[in-house]
């Protein structure tokens, strides 16, 4: 599997715009969590066994920036997923309260 080296000198597992990162095209964010998630085989997911399996995976946040499955998690305040929506609420949440977005809509 080949490496790939970010802006600010971390190694991956795999090149998050690679096939195995994003299907062949850019995904961000929710989208590439989204994709290592199966309705109806995965849920209810446990917050730990995910991060275990994919904690060193890379999601592309934006065309700069990339962050591990680990370090989101970080953020999360879930331990269990009770469905892909339960999944994408809280985690996309996470994503927001950690500043790990550049677009906050006005509320």
């Amino acid at each position: 599997m080949a490496e790939m080296e970010d802006p600010s000198g971390r190694d991956w597992v795999h090149d998050p715009d690679g096939e195995k990162g994003s299907e062949g095209g850019r995904k961000y964010g929710l989208a590439v969590l989204s994709k290592m998630t199966t309705e109806g085989e995965d849920f209810p997911l446990d917050a730990a066994a995910f991060v275990e399996e994919y904690g060193d995976s890379p999601v592309r946040l934006n065309h700069q920036r990339v962050v591990s499955v680990s370090e989101i998690f970080e953020h999360v305040d879930a331990d269990e997923f009770e469905t892909k929506v339960d999944f994408h609420k809280k985690v996309g949440a996470a994503l927001q309260a950690a500043d790990f977005l550049d677009y906050h809509p006005q509320e």
